[in-house]
């Protein structure tokens, strides 16, 4: 009721005036209020007052006590607003603890987004964040929780281990670190192939990509630490699955298949072959060149690692016991998403993430939960990919 009579953009800034005029009127309207109550009784009291006289006060009694009733919830609702904001910036101010405190103001952020309630600057200054965007908040995730967001994932992608990961927007870096004034000086000739063919630097791009953490109203009406755990959890959890489902995409979207290791095309990652997987990824290390072989880590599935073990130990229990590295001679990454090991110095694989990470929310009116909508734009590239080999089977034929 209150949104019909005052202007949507009353913030609780202009509280305070906006509390003294209801006041003000309040007193007024009870005076009058008062007057009438005092001429109704009168003239009930009063032979000669004929009925319609005594109707026409009780109409204006009524009339006036609506009045009343109306502005007295505007007063009362605006204060307890005002009143429940005081209260926030005094807990939020009294916090020492930066933990506690980011926990506290995430949760109200997530709060007031889901009711679609205005965000208070204070949240944001304690997430880390002290600009006052146009927008008022409802599409600006501020910048600690972005940052969280996009280096903790709670469910992991491995890969975040290995490759480079960076937040810039517009980002355009050389794919080698360094050049020297000889056009000779580049030793592996598929690097050199590769330069000639694509150019000596790689622009990153924007793909947009939505991760939903539903939030029923228990959850809504918990405990901070159970909103933040649950809300937090479920958008890096998403993030991690949607990053590695683009790096190993064996049939990748439109305008996405550069993200992936297992590409296709004229320029595709170099396939090296055994007749085993063993033998495969033994090949795919000696046919790196010696610039990346030497930083080189293998990438595969643990239950393709488990088949090379069961294949060499031969009932042989010790090789169990050895560690991934003593066995292919370079350190292993477990990831299930890698159908076939790849093999390569990781740090020419680059993740970037564009823009300001945005939010928003939504319900589901049949189910009744709410969505907390995250929306984070990001590319994959492999900058050089003659520093990768991927490990083949091809059986010898009989």
């Amino acid at each position: 009721m209150m949104k019909m009579l005052l202007p949507l953009n009353i913030q609780f800034f202009s509280g305070n005036k906006t509390i003294y005029e209801l006041k003000q009127a309040m007193a007024t309207i009870g005076q009058q209020l008062a007057k009438t109550e005092e001429d109704l009784a009168t003239k009930a009291m009063d032979p000669s007052a004929s009925l319609d006289d005594i109707k026409a006060a009780q109409t204006s009694k009524a009339d006036l006590q609506a009045r009343f009733d109306v502005i007295k919830q505007q007063h009362d609702q605006l204060e307890a607003e005002q009143a429940a904001k005081f209260a926030q910036q005094k807990n939020l101010g009294s916090i020492e603890d930066p933990k506690q405190k980011r926990a506290e103001a995430f949760a109200s952020l997530v709060r007031s987004t889901v009711r679609n309630q205005p965000i208070d600057h204070e949240v944001y200054a304690a997430l880390g964040d002290n600009t006052n965007p146009v927008t008022g908040g409802e599409k600006f995730l501020p910048k600690t929780v972005a940052q969280e967001i996009i280096t903790e994932p709670m469910v992991k992608n491995p890969m975040r281990e290995l490759i480079t990961v960076t937040n810039i927007v517009n980002l355009e870096i050389p794919k080698l670190a360094y050049t020297i004034d000889d056009d000779n000086f580049i030793a592996d000739t598929e690097t050199a192939k590769e330069l000639k063919l694509e150019g000596s630097t790689v622009t990153f791009g924007r793909f947009k990509s939505k991760v939903f953490a539903g939030v029923s109203e228990t959850v809504l009406a918990g405990t901070h630490t159970n909103l933040v755990s649950h809300v937090e959890n479920s958008l890096r959890s998403g993030l991690a699955a949607k990053e590695k489902k683009v790096q190993f995409a064996t049939t990748p979207k439109a305008g996405e298949e550069h993200m992936s290791f297992y590409q296709t095309g004229t320029n595709a990652i170099k396939k090296v072959s055994g007749e085993n997987l063993y033998k495969a990824i033994k090949a795919a290390i000696a046919d790196l060149h010696e610039d990346y072989r030497e930083n080189a880590k293998i990438v595969m599935t643990f239950a393709d690692y488990s088949t090379i073990i069961e294949t060499l130990a031969n009932g042989n229990a010790t090789l169990y016991a050895a560690q991934p590295e003593q066995i292919l001679g370079k350190p292993v990454v477990f990831v299930d998403a890698a159908t076939k090991p790849i093999v390569g110095d990781f740090s020419y694989a680059h993740l970037n993430y564009d823009l300001n990470v945005l939010y928003e929310t939504d319900k589901d009116v049949k189910t009744g939960v709410n969505a907390f909508v995250l929306t984070a734009w990001f590319d994959h590239r492999i900058k050089l990919k003659s520093a990768f080999r991927i490990a083949d089977v091809v059986p010898t034929p009989d």
